[in-house]
């Protein structure tokens, strides 16, 4: 990973939490530093392909492992994952970068850069989501919503909300992570979870890929397993959790567009793009932007878009960049 440019690690501290980073690429540069923020279940190891692109074009570019996962701190608390303390975590990263920075977040590391931009607008020049468009906060909450359009049948999110159910299952399979992957990929028969009854687990049904998709090799799966095996599950899992702390603690942000330039990219086989059933969540990914420059699908790739397609999600970013 680190060959043909230069790879280190650095550690932050946002209060009582210590944040592993990743950096790549010189260590000083007149060009502002980008910083990639990964989702769930993830590392800043998915921000792999992105590093080496960007370090050999000689950007300095960071992946931080997000708090409970990798080798950053872990809190036991709900309340530890809220969007407004990831954000600051964000902002922690990006003030010892130099104090200003282009974000790119995936999964759960879009809302978390899309409300650092919000919430820490100073610290923010331009923003990057990847499979998550950014939707301005309202006055519906959205798990209230998911119930309503998910009645009756399993959502995911629904059964992460019980402590310890969740981590259960996952701990005890060890092929769990690589079973999210696959079935969220494109290269599922139909990406997600399946269809299946409220009182399904995660799991249920969920197939084993053979051989490995060509996008995940054996020695970066073990990167994975073997930072989910030290660092559990609970953590990641409260993200989940937090989202109704999100929806209060976020009031004096409803409505408020992102106004710094942002873009948005994903695969067109995407699960996260029919979370609504019968709406196309990526049609109008720009709508809550003010300085839009403009949405990229990449045909056949799924949730994990910036592994299962490096090339194009990396040709996306660099004109991104380069418009800035």
């Amino acid at each position: 990973m680190s060959r043909g440019f230069h790879m280190r690690s650095l550690t932050v501290q946002n209060g009582n939490i210590a944040l592993n980073v990743m950096i790549a690429g010189p260590d000083k540069s007149d060009d502002l530093p980008i910083l990639c923020v990964h989702g769930w279940p993830e590392l800043s190891h998915s921000w792999r392909h992105q590093l080496a692109h960007f370090a050999k074009a000689g950007r300095t570019i960071a992946a931080m492992d997000v708090r409970g996962y990798g080798a950053s701190d872990k809190p036991h608390a709900i309340a530890d994952y809220t969007l407004a303390a990831l954000a600051s975590d964000v902002a922690a990263v990006i003030d010892a970068l130099g104090g200003r920075a282009i974000l790119f977040g995936h999964d759960w590391g879009a809302p978390i850069v899309w409300n650092t931009a919000l919430r820490h607008p100073d610290h923010v020049a331009a923003v990057a989501g990847l499979s998550v468009p950014f939707t301005p906060w309202g006055d519906t909450r959205f798990l209230d919503v998911m119930r309503a359009m998910h009645a009756g049948k399993f959502f995911y999110q629904f059964y992460f909300q019980a402590e310890g159910v969740a981590e259960g299952e996952l701990a005890a399979d060890p092929d769990a992570l690589l079973k999210i992957y696959h079935a969220l990929s494109g290269d599922a028969p139909y990406p997600g979870f399946g269809r299946k009854g409220p009182d399904a687990t995660l799991l249920d049904g969920v197939p084993l890929p053979n051989p490995l998709p060509a996008w995940l090799q054996p020695h970066d799966l073990a990167v994975y397993q073997q930072a989910f095996a030290a660092g559990g599950w609970r953590g990641p899992l409260n993200r989940y959790r937090a989202q109704d702390l999100d929806f209060d603690q976020a009031i004096p942000l409803r409505g408020q567009h992102i106004v710094q330039p942002a873009a948005f990219i994903a695969g067109t086989r995407d699960p996260v793009r029919y979370f609504a059933p019968g709406m196309d969540l990526f049609a109008t990914a720009g709508a809550g932007c003010d300085d839009f420059r403009g949405t990229t699908l990449i045909e056949g790739a799924g949730h994990w878009v910036q592994q299962e397609a490096p090339g194009a999600t990396n040709d996306a970013l660099s004109a991104f960049v380069a418009g800035l």
